[in-house]
């Protein structure tokens, strides 16, 4: 036999080593199969396992949670009659005169007036106080003959009058007009040493008194200032025309009408 030809296998070998190679392919077929049939298990597994300990997880943090305020309340509970026992020695500290301690408890008390409120502190009612009176206005004045100059004044002696001269005379011509010197109420008499008299009283209760009048123009009744409301005459105590004025201030007697005039800016001199 040639030596090429013993070195070649046999028919029978090549089937055995076919039929081994095949056997082997199919072993590595079958443990692939088997892999992946594992892994396709094993996965979906996993993450099962995944979820439920999550869940696990989940329900552990809340049970958890449970109990530490099951404790928290416990702890408060127990706490509460610390808060009141400190509470009762502090109050029986202050009034032996020792200064009170703080507490675990006292430190969650609030503070009084620390909370605001929304109904504002009420102001303090002002009391009422009594208005003062307005005081009377002013009387605006005007002359009462339309002459300047005077004859007596006020205060001379004489033997015209009892005492002093209670008013300033205006020496002027018998039938002169005689003017309301401000607004007011007139009012007219007789007296045997004025003779002829009009009164007129004004807004703050000032009288002014034209004495020795001849005739009224107006016997009663409001006027303005400036009406014509008698002439001069010489009746009564007289010695001759003129016009006798006084100025008579509420509730008090004669003053002397000069200045009263001047405050009032006229000068009849």
């Amino acid at each position: 036999m040639a030596p090429d030809a013993a070195a070649r296998p046999t028919r029978a070998e090549l089937r055995l080593a076919a039929r081994e190679q095949s056997r082997a392919q199919r072993r590595g077929a079958a443990k692939a199969a088997t892999r992946t049939a594992l892994l396709r298990v094993a996965l979906p597994s996993v993450a099962a396992l995944g979820v439920a300990a999550a869940a696990a997880v989940t329900v552990q943090g809340e049970a958890d949670q449970q109990r530490a305020q099951a404790a928290g309340r416990t702890q408060r509970a127990a706490d509460a009659p610390d808060t009141a026992a400190a509470q009762a020695a502090a109050v029986h500290a202050v009034a032996a005169g020792a200064p009170a301690q703080a507490s675990r408890g006292d430190a969650r008390q609030p503070l009084a007036g620390s909370q605001p409120t929304d109904a504002p502190a009420e102001a303090p009612t002002a009391q009422p106080t009594a208005e003062p009176a307005p005081e009377p206005v002013k009387p605006k004045v005007v002359m009462p003959v339309a002459r300047h100059g005077l004859g007596e004044v006020f205060g001379e002696a004489g033997t015209h009058w009892a005492n002093r001269h209670t008013g300033i005379d205006f020496p002027v011509d018998g039938g002169s007009e005689v003017y309301a010197v401000a607004d007011g109420t007139l009012r007219t008499q007789w007296n045997p040493f004025y003779g002829y008299m009009t009164i007129i009283k004004m807004s703050d209760g000032t009288e002014a008194w034209y004495c020795h009048l001849r005739a009224y123009k107006v016997r009663k009744g409001p006027v303005k200032q400036g009406d014509v409301v008698a002439f001069v005459g010489s009746s009564g105590n007289s010695t001759g025309p003129h016009l006798h004025f006084e100025i008579r201030p509420p509730g008090s007697g004669p003053i002397d009408p000069l200045p009263w005039f001047l405050s009032n800016g006229l000068d009849p001199r």
